[in-house]
């Protein structure tokens, strides 16, 4: 192990960083200044070194440097001025949070295993509960009938009665499963039959029950970079070695996850709509991707996050409907297209899987419960869903546009939006010289929930991330809410220096 102490400031004393270490450079950096903040080593009104000099005395990347300064902001710990530099806060938060000193911290440090570490270390999703633009991941909720789903709800316990109170299969409802299998058959060409099917909690609970029976710990993994933190840490509960594979405009880069893990047991993909980027991944990506599949006996999970809100082009079919080989795994959610609440989502597995998930959710949890799932086979039944679809496909489509219009207006000469082809969020790239973490930093603090490209992107020491822009979602608000919300993030970065 590594290990490497120097002094940042005069009041600040010897600090260690772990550069060989599980959690990123960043996070060692942040915790340090902020416990000598709390500690009062660093006074209030005392000015912190400029980002650049840091990097250089410390020998760690900008990027490092400033991920940190904009943590410690966004948190309350020190302020920015405009030309001036960074300073400590002269009122500090009423809470530290969680790593501030106090009891049984030491204890919660050690006894994290290597993989609590690194689940830790893997950060927020920055979405925001609360609702407030421009949060990512949230559906319009005032367009969805609450009212039809309560009588759904009503009518599911009382037709089935004593039915839903017993113990589920461990899989699954089998009427729900069926329509989800018939559903997927007809829009996304996923090859499927209803014992296929898997009903999770959620995707992310999907995605986390995949990588446990599939691989060991200290499997390869492939992972796209940048990507949903949540796919990361999936993979990071099994105890998986990450492997970030970079992407291009047909998607991810196969040939070049080849050069950098070859011996890969799995790569996890959202081709219909990556995210964060929005790329669409071509199909002779695809079947380059299957082909690496089958030779290396490995497997793919398929990430189809969004893939009901598409507005270009005609319907894209799965890449598991492409796979002969039964090595792709396929995994949705109704969290985007119903309410995020719901909590339920699929996995579509290969046939000769079926009993090992069988086996694994009757001892992991049981099952997901049964009630709502009953309620969601009707709304799918009755052809509530599919209209349910329709209509907001339009309306986001709408949305969509409008918003777009307005980012090229309040950002002319600031930045560059730009959307995919389908999905429920924009990407605003920034130039250079106006920091995504910081510009985002600053937006929380007057409200705004934006999250920054950069931190999608898994950047290695030494490294700089080659992402500069915002996350922009867009489904949640109208369009009064969000031009108001546009000049407001635009008034801030006009502002930076």
């Amino acid at each position: 192990m590594v290990r490497r102490a120097r002094p940042v400031l005069s009041s600040l004393g010897p600090v260690t960083l772990d550069r060989s270490g599980v959690e990123p450079l960043h996070r060692q950096l942040y915790r340090a200044l902020r416990q000598a903040v709390i500690e009062g080593r660093l006074r209030p009104g005392e000015r912190l070194p400029p980002t650049r000099a840091l990097a250089d005395e410390w020998g760690l990347s900008r990027n490092t440097v400033v991920t940190a300064y904009d943590t410690l902001l966004a948190e309350g710990y020190i302020t920015g001025k405009v030309g001036a530099g960074s300073f400590v806060a002269s009122a500090l938060p009423d809470a530290p949070p969680m790593g501030a000193p106090g009891r049984g911290d030491a204890r919660r440090g050690v006894g994290l295993s290597r993989r609590g570490v690194a689940l830790a270390a893997v950060g927020g999703d920055m979405r925001d509960p609360s609702g407030r633009p421009f949060a990512l991941g949230t559906p319009d909720l005032n367009a969805f009938p609450f009212g039809l789903w309560a009588q759904l709800l009503a009518r599911s316990w009382r037709v089935a009665g004593r039915g839903l109170a017993v113990d589920p299969d461990p899989l699954g409802h089998p009427p729900l499963r069926a329509a989800i299998a018939g559903y997927l058959r007809a829009v996304r060409a996923v090859r499927c039959e209803a014992e296929q099917v898997v009903i999770v909690s959620g995707a992310q609970q999907g995605l986390s029950l995949v990588a446990q029976l599939l691989l060991d710990p200290g499997d390869s993994a492939w992972v796209e970079n940048p990507g949903w933190p949540g796919n990361r840490a999936a993979l990071l509960g099994a105890g998986a070695r990450l492997v970030p594979v970079p992407l291009d405009q047909e998607g991810i880069d196969v040939a070049e996850g080849g050069r950098r893990g070859d011996d890969a047991r799995l790569a996890l993909v959202t081709p219909s709509h990556q995210f964060p980027l929005g790329v669409t991944m071509s199909l002779r990506r695809r079947l380059q991707l299957l082909d690496w599949a089958a030779a290396r006996d490995a497997w793919i999970v398929e990430d189809d996050y969004d893939s009901e809100f598409r507005y270009a082009g005609p319907p894209l079919a799965a890449l598991q409907g492409l796979d002969g080989a039964g090595r792709v795994l396929y995994v949705g959610s109704f969290s985007k297209a119903l309410f995020p609440a719901l909590r339920l989502g699929y996995v579509v597995v290969p046939p000769d899987l079926v009993g090992a998930v069988r086996a694994a959710r009757r001892h992991f949890d049981g099952g997901t419960s049964v009630v709502p799932q009953a309620a969601l086979h009707r709304f799918m039944a009755d052809g509530h869903f599919a209209a349910h679809l329709r209509a907001m496909r339009a309306l986001y489509a709408d949305k969509r546009a409008g918003f777009l219009r307005t980012l090229d207006r309040c950002f002319a000469g600031l930045g560059r939006a730009e959307a995919g082809e389908a999905g429920l969020h924009v990407l605003l790239h920034l130039p250079q010289e106006k920091p995504d973490r910081t510009l985002s930093a600053l937006a929380k603090r007057v409200g705004l929930t934006v999250p920054a490209l950069s931190d999608y992107y898994r950047v290695e020491p030494g490294e700089e991330s080659v992402g500069n822009g915002l996350m922009l979602g867009f489904a949640a608000h109208d369009a009064e809410a969000l031009d108001r919300a546009a000049r407001e993030l635009a008034d801030l970065a006009a502002a930076m220096a």
